[in-house]
């Protein structure tokens, strides 16, 4: 038997192809985008801003932050959490507090996903300082199947944004 060699080229891991669909979605949606670096990881940054009517004139600020990681543990969604809101509230525009509000959506895309981490992420929205809030999100890949994990309730502070940034979240993390 002789074997074959093809000129295509190898396909990306399951995880990797998933950022980059993630970077496409993001950019198809108006968000800028950006590349930032996290723990040695490349992650893909887009952001948005949205004012609405109903918001009494308040302009939602949208953080999208995905990285992939060889593997998700309870540790690394906290800290890349932790991460992403320092990056919202450093890169926010506007006076804060003042009719502007800094959400986050940090993304740790991988194709092993700790239970642990993914309970982390489904348990609650995260606060900085009053100032801005994170919606932690596991993405765990596999070339059958993809598993998104994510609060979806509500919370206290930036409460008026919920439906807007879960149909953010369920646009970008499909």
């Amino acid at each position: 038997m002789t074997e074959q060699r093809t000129n295509a080229a190898p396909s990306a891991d399951p995880a990797t192809a998933y950022l980059e669909a993630l970077r496409g979605r993001l950019a198809a949606d108006g968000c800028a985008l950006a590349s930032e670096t996290w723990a040695d990881h490349q992650v893909v940054v887009g952001r948005r801003s949205d004012r609405k009517a109903r918001w009494f004139g308040t302009k939602c600020q949208l953080f999208v932050c995905g990285a992939v990681v060889p593997r998700v543990d309870e540790a690394a969604i906290a800290e890349f959490t932790g991460w992403a809101l320092t990056y919202a509230k450093r890169r926010r525009g506007g006076v804060p507090g003042a009719r502007n509000a800094p959400m986050a959506l940090p993304a740790l895309i991988s194709t092993d996903v700790h239970p642990s981490a993914a309970q982390w992420a489904a348990a609650d929205g995260r606060v900085l300082d009053a100032t801005v809030v994170a919606r932690p999100v596991t993405v765990e890949t596999t070339p059958e199947a993809v598993r998104t994990i994510m609060y979806r309730g509500g919370i206290m502070w930036g409460g008026m944004f919920t439906s807007h940034v879960l149909e953010k979240a369920a646009l970008y993390f499909p």
